[in-house]
């Protein structure tokens, strides 16, 4: 197929085309953050050039749809929306913590069962976690979605721990069979993607809507300083 595939979650951007016939994908990665908003559309186009493709060659527009940073959700799905609106394509909306479930099974590059724990570093010193099993070449979520401290994380035994919360979080999370640093990736929303398409994943641009978990986007000041001095002690 092809596809575009964007994600700015979290503090990274990350891009990639994916054009039928072509083995590798071309892709980006680079710091995103604020930057975000400033950059992905010219990014995209490089690629877009890179690869061959018109917009309106595409079959689907992939989206990192959360759950993540509240303003990086915002702008891929806004992104998303405006591309597919002007070439009247289909918008896939992708579960974040999936795709490091998919990256992390590409980094130990097995095709056997195996079964992570995605976790997604949501600052306020908490993390996003769900749980997902792959067999037989598919991928099934057994756990939903949650918004919790590290200390409150159950991981069953001989689960993988995958995701980008081992800086920050490492010695407050159990102990597990393997440990994978990741970040959410565009080619790994590549690979998941015709598998959603065609469970009926893709929506019209005007559906297409960001995943969120936590309503509360920011802590009072109040709040913060009693975090320091809880640290602190």
């Amino acid at each position: 197929m092809n596809l575009l595939a964007l994600d700015t979650s979290t503090e990274w951007l990350s891009i990639a085309v994916q054009r039928r016939g072509v083995a590798q994908p071309w892709h980006l990665e680079a710091a995103g953050g604020a930057q975000s908003s400033a950059r992905l559309i010219d990014d995209i186009q490089q690629l877009m050039a890179q690869a061959g493709l018109r917009f309106n060659q595409l079959d689907a527009i992939v989206f990192g749809a959360g759950p993540g940073a509240f303003t990086g959700l915002r702008t891929a799905c806004a992104v998303a929306q405006g591309l597919a609106f002007g070439a009247r394509l289909t918008v896939l909306p992708l579960d974040t913590l999936l795709t490091l479930a998919e990256q992390a099974r590409a980094q130990l590059a097995t095709d056997g069962s195996l079964a992570v724990t995605a976790l997604l570093d949501a600052r306020m010193d908490e993390l996003y976690a769900a749980r997902y099993q792959f067999d037989q070449g598919r991928w099934q979520r057994t756990e939903e979605p949650q918004l919790i401290k590290p200390e409150a994380l159950h991981c069953p035994p001989g689960d993988v721990l995958a995701g980008n919360v081992f800086t920050p979080y490492g010695t407050r999370l159990p102990a597990a069979a393997q440990r994978v640093e990741v970040r959410p990736s565009a080619c790994a929303m590549l690979r998941l993607a015709p598998a959603a398409l065609a469970a009926g994943g893709g929506v019209d641009a005007a559906q297409a809507l960001p995943i969120y978990i936590r309503d509360k986007v920011a802590q009072t000041t109040q709040e913060r300083l009693a975090q320091r001095a809880g640290a602190a002690t």
